[in-house]
């Protein structure tokens, strides 16, 4: 079995704690892999993450929520599992504890099982182009810090349904509920069910709500900004891109999904409860 250990070498103890899982794992007969970017003593260096991540069984990750959210892209393209190891402040996505390594000999007899979540395509049409992304957490549309509310628009299988001023709006995957739509007021949704969540952020209406979609709704929003204002779309935290009232943006429920390995049954809202007593 090839197991790819993806670490975050900005965290503090990554590296060490990656040596402590290779010491589990590498008696067991287990080959092991990480990236360029952190090498890690006693496995086999390939050039990037995405090179790890395609060469391997079962990709692990060694730092907080961020690293599984960039690791999933790549492991979601490849159809390959993925166990997070958490390093981070929160970890809603990790399923082990550093104390927790022990249990990664669970990989190799198999003794785990596949939670599959479902993720986003993020289309956006600029210029006669299109360009897509894939969310594991949100999309959002959000105006520029210098400027004032935006408006925005969101149709539903190209009917207009609903519109908001405000300082922008994020589709979320059940996953990203509690990410980002947590904070901005939205509600909770447990994260291997199959929706679309759309949450206004800082809305100037006081009826504006957010709102639910099932899984095969098809929804693009349009922004309003006057040529004093600026608008940006952002997917999971990265790739800003500049959007005009000339642009569409579709959002959609895309045809990969993030596998990730459960060693550990922990009911969700217990570790939802718990997380959230650190703040």
């Amino acid at each position: 079995m090839k197991i790819s250990l993806i670490v975050n070498k900005d965290k503090a103890r990554a590296v060490k704690v990656a040596e402590s899982a290779v010491e589990v794992l590498s008696p067991l007969g287990a080959e092991l892999i990480s990236a360029g970017d952190c090498p890690i003593k006693g496995t086999t260096v390939l050039a990037d993450t995405e090179k790890a991540i395609r060469d391997c069984d079962i990709a692990v990750t060694v730092g907080g929520d961020g690293t599984i959210i960039h690791t999933a892209k790549f492991a979601a393209r490849y159809d390959k599992p993925l166990l997070g190891l958490n390093l981070g402040r929160v970890g809603f996505v990790a399923n082990l504890e550093p104390d927790e390594l022990q249990e990664l000999t669970k990989l190799i007899t198999g003794e785990y099982r596949i939670q599959r979540r479902m993720l986003l395509d993020i289309l956006v049409e600029q210029n006669g182009e299109t360009r897509q992304f894939t969310a594991v957490n949100e999309a959002v549309l959000h105006r520029d810090t210098r400027s004032n509310m935006v408006e925005l628009s969101v149709s539903l299988h190209g009917e207009r349904i609903i519109s908001y001023r405000a300082d922008g709006m994020m589709f979320s995957t059940p996953t990203g509920s509690t990410a980002y739509s947590f904070s901005a007021g939205g509600p909770v949704i447990e994260p291997d069910m199959r929706c679309i969540l759309l949450t206004p952020v800082c809305p100037q209406a006081l009826s504006s709500r957010q709102v639910v979609f099932g899984e095969n709704a098809e929804l693009s929003a349009k922004v309003y900004p006057s040529n004093e204002l600026s608008c940006y779309m952002t997917v999971d935290g990265q790739y800003p891109i500049p959007v005009t009232g000339d642009d569409t943006v579709t959002v959609r429920r895309s045809p990969q999904e993030l596998q990730l390995i459960i060693l550990k049954e922990k009911n969700f809202f217990t570790l939802l409860n718990e997380k959230l007593k650190e703040f």
